[in-house]
């Protein structure tokens, strides 16, 4: 066990230089193909690739994925002016009204039309309703009927774009299919859980055929999710609500896997909060549920549910850093984050992985039997 280290508790411990070249700005192809630093129970580490993954798990694991859909939710409008504005749909708000980011924002002023405009489609007219001081972004109003993700997903597959990072400056139609897990089928979220960009059919497929079960969650993966952490003194730490569905059969699959003897694997971040969380409502039980939900994972944190984890490289200063850090300790990360960078490996969305198997993860961390 190790022991406690004051320097966990402050935000600038999380920080680490990042070569701009390693940022990824193209999915390597096939996805399965991509680097996997792989850990071991000790201090050591192999060099592989998302393929042998399939090496590292047993027959009677669950591996568990986050199911949502990424909406095309970026829109180009102009103003009656002229001027151009750019605008990123987040959330319902109701009677078909919508909180959007607005680029620039300043200038749209409530009672203002907007249109939106893509090639092929008729103008789409849209009013400012007014501002959000939540986001520092606009309401605007879209038809009536579109009260949901599900409603407003048709609208924006005809006049909308994928919404990839910012630090991702290349563009390709091929994004709109990418930047999405092959297994997506909840429409929700504005960032794709991209842990799971990285299982190709054909690696599913050989899963499959080992005896691995998939199991799914659905997380709708919001801006905060990358959003730099502010906050200095990490005790002090509150995260923004997420939306969660943990269904009874999810529910199931775990406590099957738990009987015999299984492993239960996360594939993802956003995975492990939505287990976790919801865990956390229920004095460490997983149960079904379905809502919002709000956790901070960071070193001295003990999962209930997972015991092993498939996830990207992340930010300095994340939250996901010190989820990660949690279950392997935050020395140890940044100095495998170190070798990662010496090594080449390529960064955040459209990025390599690391596989974290349960033998590694903090004894202290560790769900208990």
């Amino acid at each position: 066990m190790t022991s406690f280290d004051s320097a966990d508790q402050w935000l600038s411990s999380y920080s680490f230089d990042l070569p701009e070249e390693r940022i990824a700005q193209r999915p390597i192809e096939p996805r399965h193909a991509a680097r996997l630093l792989m850990l071991e129970a000790d201090s050591g580490v192999r060099h592989q690739s998302v393929w042998d993954l399939a090496d590292e798990l047993q027959s009677g694991d669950v591996l568990v994925v986050n199911d949502t859909r990424v909406l095309r939710a970026r829109l180009v409008a102009r103003r009656a002016t002229g001027g151009a504005v750019e605008l990123l749909v987040l959330e319902p708000v109701g009677q078909g009204r919508w909180r959007c980011l607005a680029k620039p924002a300043k200038k749209l002023k409530p009672g203002e039309w907007i249109t939106v405009e893509a090639d092929g489609q008729p103008p789409l007219a849209l009013q400012v309703i007014e501002a959000d001081p939540e986001t520092g972004g606009r309401i605007l109003q879209f038809p009536a009927e579109c009260t949901d993700a599900a409603a407003l997903e048709p609208l924006l597959v005809r006049y909308g774009a994928i919404p990839l990072p910012p630090y991702i400056h290349e563009h390709a139609e091929s994004d709109n299919q990418r930047y999405q897990t092959r297994y997506a089928s909840q429409p929700g979220a504005v960032a794709a859980p991209t842990a799971g960009l990285h299982l190709s059919d054909e690696l599913l497929a050989e899963l499959h055929t080992r005896g691995i079960e998939l199991a799914r969650v659905t997380l709708h993966v919001g801006l905060g999710t990358f959003r730099p952490v502010e906050t200095e003194d990490l005790s002090q730490l509150q995260l923004h609500s997420e939306w969660v569905e943990v269904s009874e059969e999810l529910v199931a699959t775990v406590a099957a896997c738990r009987q015999r003897g299984g492993r239960v694997i996360a594939v993802g971040t956003t995975s492990v909060r939505s287990l976790e969380a919801v865990a956390a409502l229920h004095g460490g039980q997983l149960q079904p549920h379905r809502g919002s939900v709000n956790l901070v994972i960071q070193p001295g944190f003990r999962f209930a549910v997972v015991q092993g984890l498939l996830t990207n490289f992340h930010l300095p200063k994340s939250s996901l850093l010190l989820l990660v850090s949690a279950l392997i300790g935050r020395k140890r990360l940044l100095d495998l984050y170190a070798e990662a960078i010496a090594e080449g490996y390529r960064f955040f969305s459209y990025g390599d992985a690391m596989w974290i198997p349960p033998e590694a993860v903090l004894e202290q961390a560790k769900p208990r039997p």
